[in-house]
């Protein structure tokens, strides 16, 4: 005979027993913890470091490449100079023109003009048997002020650059001394001791002004 046991009212299932159940139309919700944020900030640091990176590539990768290229020019550069041929001889333009040094005096301009010739020697009473060599100068004031002239005041200098003095009263022709006004001149001999050829004349107003010389022609 079977036993029949009294029915048991419905109990509601307890939670963690099989599926979930849904909360009843009307009822408050249930709590639930608040779910963690997702961080951000985290999320922006990755980026960042990322494309930090791709930069840092993209450097890199231009870097060698103006390397590669600098070095080319470079070395085309040195190979250049390289091939240049060294010489220690100066360029046309650095040559100058040697610089002429006329061992002749020149002729100063001014307002006295001397010029001397070589002439024959003429023997006064006077002239002992040695030998002279006289030369005829002419000088001109051309100045506006007087000078003066003195057999004295003249020397001869010889090729072998010996000076001579004046000898006195050994030409006929010496010059005189006189003093020549604006516009005037005079010509004469001035005579030096020995046998020598003349180079040229230095005359000296005054002996205390400044010297003037002619060459011999």
């Amino acid at each position: 005979m079977n036993q029949q046991y009294p029915q048991q009212p419905n109990q509601p299932q307890q939670p963690g027993w099989g599926a979930p159940q849904q909360q009843p139309y009307g009822a408050p919700p249930q709590w639930q913890p608040p779910q963690p944020k997702k961080n951000s900030f985290g999320k922006v640091v990755g980026i960042g470091c990322g494309g930090l990176l791709a930069l840092f590539v993209v450097i890199g990768i231009a870097g060698a490449i103006g390397g590669s290229g600098s070095d080319d020019k470079s070395g085309s550069g040195s190979t250049a100079v390289a091939e240049q041929p060294k010489s220690d001889e100066p360029t046309k333009a650095d040559k100058k023109p040697a610089e002429k040094h006329d061992s002749k005096p020149k002729e100063p301009a001014g307002p006295v003009k001397v010029t001397a010739k070589k002439t024959a020697f003429t023997k006064t009473m006077l002239a002992d048997g040695s030998a002279y060599t006289s030369v005829l100068v002419t000088i001109k004031n051309s100045g506006d002020d007087s000078i003066s002239v003195n057999p004295l005041y003249f020397t001869i200098t010889d090729t072998n650059g010996t000076k001579h003095g004046a000898e006195l009263a050994a030409d006929e022709k010496q010059i005189d001394t006189v003093d020549l006004a604006p516009g005037e001149n005079i010509s004469g001999t001035i005579t030096g001791k020995g046998k020598f050829t003349p180079k040229y004349v230095t005359y000296t107003d005054g002996l205390l002004g400044d010297p003037l010389r002619v060459n011999v022609s």
